[in-house]
């Protein structure tokens, strides 16, 4: 079979420019775009990333997001606000200094910041997309409108640590609710004992090299977008809490300048599994709104590894705050036996003067 040689490139037609382009996927029509004057204005179309879109995560081909999508800037800056990761490149030194202890004298208020009504932040603000995939396989796909169950009138929200749970929340038109099943028959490894498990770690190690699990959170007020998840997962704990447990962590780390003391923390998705048969602390409701509408405008990267390194430093720092904090405890320890002890004796002197 011959080929036949093209000469000019201005000699085909756009209809087969166009039908070469919604093949790519984004990352290669992105670099498409920069070969040619044909390319770079065809790939501005917006049917092509909306193509890109669809396909990459399920969850913006409902009617209702698209419309959301289109009024946020299109297609072609959703793709490129969600599809890189987020990342951090200035996590902060530790200083103790900055982490006053939350003692029962220090209230929520004056620890968290005290409440300004006017602020622009409200749980009804947020829309989250959530796509899970296994092996390129849609496995969960998911829209949540707003904050599940977060009343902002009567306070509790304000006060309580911030949380979706994926599978308790049953939205309207959702294909999956009350969580995901895999099995064998999608590339899952026959387990047939649990302490085989244990010694070769065969389904642990394809969960979490086949997992991807993708969080959009839409401020719909501001018009930003980010993907608060990670490529592939961050760490993750093998029979947690019991044998038949498994918990795969995504996430990202979220500046908190002029809202928390820290000053960064970790946005945690956690994903867990159980097999059928075959210094921590929270952040409250309205900070969290108000550390996620933050993190809607970090800087983007598609090196995994700068996500990684980031979260390698709030580690760091988080160790380092706890290994102060025990140090800490440690010396009040010391201090209170040394204090008893010492009016013990003066106790005994004035008794016998």
């Amino acid at each position: 079979m011959s080929v036949a040689q093209i000469e000019n490139m201005g000699t085909l037609s756009s209809d087969l420019f166009y039908d070469i382009l919604r093949r790519l996927d984004g990352a290669t029509l992105a670099s498409a775009s920069c070969a040619c004057a044909a390319f770079s204005s065809m790939s501005k179309e917006e049917r092509l990333w909306e193509d890109v879109c669809s396909s990459m995560w399920p969850s913006t081909k409902r009617d209702d997001v698209k419309n959301l999508i289109l009024s946020i800037g299109g297609f072609k800056k959703f793709y490129g606000d969600c599809f890189p990761l987020i990342v951090n490149k200035e996590v902060p030194e530790f200083r103790w200094s900055d982490y006053p202890e939350y003692t029962e004298e220090l209230t929520e208020a004056e620890y968290y910041g005290d409440f300004d009504e006017f602020e622009n932040v409200s749980p009804s603000d947020f829309v989250s997309m959530v796509d899970i995939k296994y092996k390129d396989k849609i496995i969960c796909s998911k829209v949540i409108w707003g904050i599940p169950n977060a009343n902002g009138f009567d306070g509790w929200f304000s006060n309580c640590p911030f949380r979706i749970d994926l599978f308790d929340f049953t939205g309207q038109g959702d294909d999956h609710t009350g969580g995901v099943t895999l099995s064998v028959t999608d590339g899952l490894p026959v387990v047939t004992s649990m302490e085989r498990e244990r010694k070769d770690g065969k389904l642990w190690k394809q969960l979490c090299d086949g997992i991807r699990l993708s969080w959009i959170v839409v401020n719909t007020k501001v018009k930003q977008a980010a993907n608060l998840s990670s490529w592939s997962p961050l760490t993750g704990q093998r029979h947690w809490p019991t044998d038949k447990d498994f918990m795969l962590r995504f996430g990202s780390i979220l500046p908190a300048k002029d809202i928390l003391p820290c000053q960064m923390v970790e946005c945690i998705l956690a994903m867990k599994f159980q097999l059928e048969d075959m210094e921590g602390a929270h952040v409250n409701g309205r900070n969290s709104l108000l550390v996620l509408k933050q993190g809607l405008r970090c800087d983007r990267s598609k090196n995994y590894s700068l996500a990684l390194e980031s979260c390698y430093l709030y580690s760091k720092a988080q160790s380092e705050i706890k290994e102060e904090k025990l140090r800490y405890e440690s010396w009040l320890d010391r201090l209170w036996i040394f204090g008893g002890i010492t009016t013990f004796f003066a106790f005994l002197c004035c008794y016998f003067m």
